[in-house]
């Protein structure tokens, strides 16, 4: 199976951060998140390029896990495990 045909991962909450400029996406995934419980995953969706990097690093530092991330069609979505 090629990863174009892999399964996108299940979500628990999903997010819309679209049309919102950083910082904002970030931050309301952060309060999202604190909502969640431990291993629930929220799918996040933004147009803003920088959320990109935002994301990733914001996983990473407050070691939750980035399941995956894509773009379609002018859209950021990605998947956040919370730790």
């Amino acid at each position: 199976m090629s990863e174009t045909e892999r399964p996108l991962p299940p979500f628990d909450a999903e997010l819309d951060a679209r049309g919102l400029n950083c910082p904002l996406p970030l931050l309301k995934a952060k309060l999202e998140l604190n909502r969640l419980p431990s291993g629930a995953v929220l799918k996040v969706l933004a147009t803003d390029a920088g959320s990109q990097r935002d994301l990733r690093a914001f996983a990473r530092l407050a070691g939750h896990q980035l399941l995956h991330e894509d773009q379609l069609e002018g859209c950021f979505r990605y998947w956040l495990c919370k730790a």
